[in-house]
């Protein structure tokens, strides 16, 4: 065990640092290293890890409460096609001026896509209305 002033010289002597590991062990613990290269390594691996994250991506799919069939299977395609590239999907019912009287209608398009799509996602919110919007979000199956 040294003293702080021997590490110094030490230190000083290998033209490296004396960096403190554990600051509240009694003694401290200190290393003698190359501090810019350390802080070089660390932002290394740190970059390493941010970029093997994996970053979720939402897509939306807007409806209308009285949304025609050829426009949901248009619609329900590129659903598939977000669902299938990994993306999480929000699909949404906007309700215009007097339209919210249409709630249920809203809530049966929802349930119909979520039921279209069970193959390729599961729902992690079931159809809920918030202000002149009803959200459902699915989230695609691991496997796919």
């Amino acid at each position: 065990m040294y003293k702080i002033t021997q590490a110094l010289e030490i230190a000083d002597e290998q033209g490296l640092d004396l960096v403190e590991i554990s600051p509240n062990a009694v003694p401290p613990v200190c290393k003698v290293m190359d501090y810019k290269k350390f802080l070089y390594e660390q932002k290394k691996r740190d970059k390493a890890l941010k970029s093997k994250a994996t970053k979720v991506v939402i897509k939306e799919i807007r409806f209308g409460p009285q949304t025609d069939d050829h426009d949901y299977e248009f619609k329900k395609k590129h659903a598939e096609k977000f669902l299938k590239e990994g993306a999480k999907l929000k699909a949404f019912v906007f309700f215009k001026g007097r339209s919210i009287i249409y709630q249920e209608q809203g809530q049966i398009l929802l349930l119909r896509l979520a039921q279209d799509l069970e193959e390729f996602g599961k729902v992690e919110q079931m159809p809920k209305l918030e202000g002149k919007r009803m959200i459902m979000f699915i989230a695609p199956k691991k496997g796919k």
